[in-house]
């Protein structure tokens, strides 16, 4: 069987399915800009792994960096969540009506 390339959507979420890249996310989210020592620091994970993830999150479109002298700082880049938040929105309506849908017929079940 011959694999689609990945959408926007699948991207997305293969980049944060790892929960020490989904951290990493969430402490570059958290800070204006943030530096690879500085997402090193107390993470317990070494410098070349943090530089892994940025570079997963980067693909993805989750990270944008900006060097500066033999500094890279990254900030988030939120609009690189779009792809997800549209999937979940049309999934959101899907379940919405269904459970709408098991309320009335509950309801017709025991009034």
């Amino acid at each position: 069987m011959i694999e689609a390339a990945p959408n926007p959507v699948t991207t997305v979420m293969r980049a944060l399915a790892d929960p020490t890249r989904r951290a990493v996310f969430e402490r570059v989210f958290e800070s204006k800009e943030i530096s690879v020592a500085d997402l090193t620091r107390g993470s317990g994970v070494t410098q070349g792994a943090i530089s892994q993830h940025l570079k997963s999150l980067k693909q993805a479109g989750l990270v944008a960096e900006r060097a500066e002298g033999r500094n890279v700082y990254y900030r988030a880049a939120p609009q690189g969540l779009e792809p997800l938040v549209t999937w979940m929105d049309h999934y959101g309506v899907f379940w919405r009506e269904r459970f709408q849908n098991l309320r009335d017929l509950l309801k017709e079940i025991d009034p």
